[in-house]
């Protein structure tokens, strides 16, 4: 066999069948069919989050979210990221009524008087907590005693709603006076940041996060 060719044969045998393994490569079943979705479960859900700006981010991203579907929050995100100053938590606290006013105008967000109040009331009791606890990622991976909890779950529908740590964590945010933290609204929260691991023991991504 010529010496060029066989290398060329071997490229391709190997490129087709890394291909072949992708194509089968399972994901869960709550993000399949959608491409912002299944990139946002390929890339982000589920992996341990310890940074606080993306703790604040999701913190308010998921308190938008209650009531409303996921996809409907990522579909706006990047209007989200434009309209709340990147998420900076530091300048979201001091918000004033005018701008208030500006965010219930902007139709690339959710437009909701609790809501986007919320978000200045909850940026900052966040600050507060971080000069309690040095750090907002301190406090609320002691939920899960520092390390993610590792379901064992075949499809993501058997996964419950809301769990203990759910229960504790949206109690003790609530009594500091945080808005719209529910108990399955801290649940999704802990998913998305890694606190859990609920991708199903099928999935690629199960053992990578």
């Amino acid at each position: 066999m010529n010496y060029d060719f066989y290398h060329i044969y071997v490229y391709l045998y190997y490129e087709n069948l890394q291909r072949l393994f992708s194509m089968e490569k399972h994901k869960c079943g709550w993000c399949v069919g959608d491409p912002l979705y299944e990139a946002y479960h390929d890339e982000e859900w589920g992996v341990p989050v310890k940074d606080d700006k993306t703790l604040f981010e999701f913190l308010i991203l998921e308190t938008f979210q209650a009531g409303l579907s996921w996809i409907t929050i990522l579909r706006k995100r990047e209007n989200f990221r434009k309209a709340f100053d990147n998420f900076d938590y530091k300048k979201i606290a001091n918000y004033k009524q005018d701008k208030i006013d500006s965010l219930l105008l902007d139709a690339g967000i959710i437009r909701n008087k609790l809501k986007v109040n919320s978000a200045v009331t909850n940026a900052k009791l966040f600050m507060e907590i971080q000069e309690e606890f040095g750090s907002f990622s301190n406090y609320i991976w002691r939920f899960v005693d520092g390390k993610p909890i590792k379901s064992k779950y075949k499809n993501y529908k058997d996964a419950p709603p809301t769990t203990k740590e759910s229960d504790a964590l949206s109690k003790d945010l609530k009594k500091r006076g945080f808005k719209f933290v529910g108990s399955t609204v801290m649940y999704a929260h802990m998913q998305a940041t890694g606190m859990v691991n609920d991708h199903e023991i099928g999935c690629f991504r199960y053992h990578e996060v």
